[in-house]
């Protein structure tokens, strides 16, 4: 082989190397990483609304009482199809993935035969009442930590109090609703004096310092002078008698 081919080969081969060089150093500048100003993950927290506002606050639910007091029957029996999947309702009816529910408000908690309850909702204790179904409704894992229960609960409160009006009528002895507490009376305030009505005396007479109450003096008799009016009698006149 000639000087000349040996040069064409040698020629390729530098090319070659170069243009590999020259594509690394392109690569590098494109895609060159970027490291972080400080090592570590970085994490998404709220802010804070501006001007040091808090955050609202969700209101507590109403008492159960109360809302039970304006429940709905009909908006009821719609939401107890969330329950279908998992219960039935008819008296006799056959468990499902869950308990039968017929006669559930007032039942003793993890009671109904023939179905295998968690160890943790047995060893729930008394009745189901209003109040104890109204916040498992809510969230039952959180009520009972461990419970099959998959479903994630009801969060509006008056739909809880519809479901439950419902649940109590399918029962051969419905649960008389709680009572909503009374408000307390305001105190009776005194009645101020009409417009130009004259404010009332009060209802006892002030007595003098030191003794009962003075009498007034009495009325001078017929022909009698009051010992402190001068007489009006002429010179010379009888006095009167």
């Amino acid at each position: 082989m000639d000087s000349f081919e040996i040069n064409k080969v040698l020629g390729a081969v530098l090319g070659t190397c170069l243009a590999l060089l020259a594509l690394n150093i392109a690569a590098n500048a494109v895609f060159a990483p970027h490291a972080p100003e400080k090592p570590g993950y970085e994490i998404a927290v709220q802010e804070a609304p501006a001007g040091g506002q808090k955050a609202p606050v969700q209101e507590a639910d109403a008492p159960i009482a109360t809302r039970l007091a304006s429940a709905d029957l009909a908006r009821g029996e719609t939401s107890e199809k969330k329950c279908q999947a998992c219960h039935t309702l008819g008296k006799g009816e056959p468990n499902r993935v869950g308990p039968n529910l017929y006669g559930i408000v007032g039942r003793p908690k993890a009671s109904h035969p023939g179905f295998n309850y968690s160890a943790a909702m047995k060893s729930q204790k008394g009745n189901w009442t209003f109040e104890d179904l109204d916040v498992y409704l809510k969230n039952p894992r959180e009520v009972v930590p461990g419970t099959n229960m998959t479903f994630a609960g009801i969060s509006r409160a008056t739909e809880r109090a519809d479901l439950l009006t419902y649940l109590n009528s399918k029962s051969d002895s419905p649960q008389p609703l709680p009572k909503a507490a009374e408000a307390p009376a305001p105190a009776k305030q005194a009645e101020a004096p009409a417009a130009g009505e004259p404010a009332k005396a009060p209802a006892e007479t002030e007595k003098a310092p030191g003794g009962p109450t003075a009498n007034p003096p009495a009325p001078p008799q017929d022909g009698a002078q009051s010992p402190n009016v001068p007489s009006t009698a002429a010179p010379g006149e009888p006095k009167p008698q």
